[in-house]
């Protein structure tokens, strides 16, 4: 079926604007978004927009569990193979496309579906946050980079939680790059990161949906994965980037799986040793992820996966299209 989407068209301050329709799908990773998503693309005349941003990455499809050609012939996919392992993306540029992307599909008076486990970008889209465009500091990044090889990602968290105690609520010790570009933005504005993050008015009528399924379930599926990259040729994937001359040390390559398996290849660790981490990292990640979805907001209507799914979340996407 296919659906002819109207705005909402609403009232702010005595003006009047629209508000484009926009579907979210969102949840833990291994949950069965992608699949959902483009089950529901097809019944409903719908484009996915990825909000995951390990997908954005070339080259990197077996770590990453990309939807294959396959499936993506199914329904249009945006926002995915959109720049080389070198080059990264900010959350302020991934905005600013996606925004774009969304319009266009409206344009074609389709329903738009924004659908990952990447909680600060789906939040940045549909939350209007106005992310601070800040250029690349290059001379700064790289001396940040030099001092993190001295004290460790720990302590360079640590001299972002002193300079920004609220942004470094939100990032992850472990996250080098975001805890950098923070540093970067601080130590180039003169002002909080955090301070430099505002919200304008939501931008579409959203609505999200919310897959989940029982932890030791979530788990089963995670360690399925991980043994099928490894049938499907990850190693070989990840020996392929080295050999085509990207540094083991760029932030797309640190991702889970990717570093693991470059450890294995320099010979630090053993496959197993690297399927045991990648286990244990993922759960970690699914467990961080829960942060940005809160089994109990208001705005989410939850799904537990089951055969009847799909069919359940279609009447709900019908009825508040009509």
């Amino acid at each position: 079926m296919r659906w002819q989407v109207s705005p909402r068209v609403i009232k702010e301050s005595g003006a009047v604007r629209e508000q484009i329709p926009l579907v979210v799908i969102l949840g833990p990773t291994a949950v069965g978004k992608s699949e959902v998503a483009i089950q529901l693309g097809e019944r409903l005349g719908g484009e996915i927009v990825s909000a995951d941003t390990r997908l954005f990455y070339r080259g990197m499809n077996i770590g990453t569990a990309k939807p294959s050609p396959e499936e993506r012939s199914c329904v249009p996919h945006h926002l995915i193979d959109i720049a080389d392992p070198d080059e990264i993306w900010s959350l302020a540029q991934y905005k600013k496309e996606a925004l774009r992307v969304i319009e266009g599909i409206h344009a074609r008076r389709r329903l738009p579906f924004l659908v990952g486990g990447s909680g600060q970008y789906i939040w940045a889209v549909v939350r209007g946050w106005d992310v601070p465009e800040v250029a690349p500091n290059l001379p700064l990044r790289h001396a940040l980079e030099q001092w993190s090889h001295d004290i460790g990602k720990d302590g360079l968290h640590q001299r972002l939680i002193r300079l920004d105690p609220q942004a470094a609520a939100r990032i992850d010790a472990r996250n080098l790059r975001r805890t950098i570009r923070a540093l970067e933005v601080i130590l180039t504005t003169g002002k909080r990161f955090s301070e430099q993050r505002t919200h304008s008015p939501p931008l579409y009528n959203t609505l999200i949906l919310g897959l989940r399924r029982p932890r030791p379930e979530l788990y089963e599926r995670i360690d399925a994965r991980i043994d099928a990259m490894f049938q499907a040729g990850l190693v070989d994937e990840v020996q392929g980037l080295l050999e085509s001359g990207y540094s083991p040390d760029l932030p797309p390559l640190s991702a889970i799986g990717y570093r693991e398996v470059i450890a294995y290849i320099q010979g630090s660790i053993t496959l197993e040793g690297a399927k045991v981490q990648m286990r244990r990292l993922t759960r970690t990640y699914v467990r961080r992820q829960a942060n940005w979805f809160k089994p109990h907001d208001p705005q989410i209507r939850w799904f537990r996966v089951s055969p009847s799914t799909v069919d359940e979340m279609e009447a709900v996407v019908t009825g508040w299209i009509s």
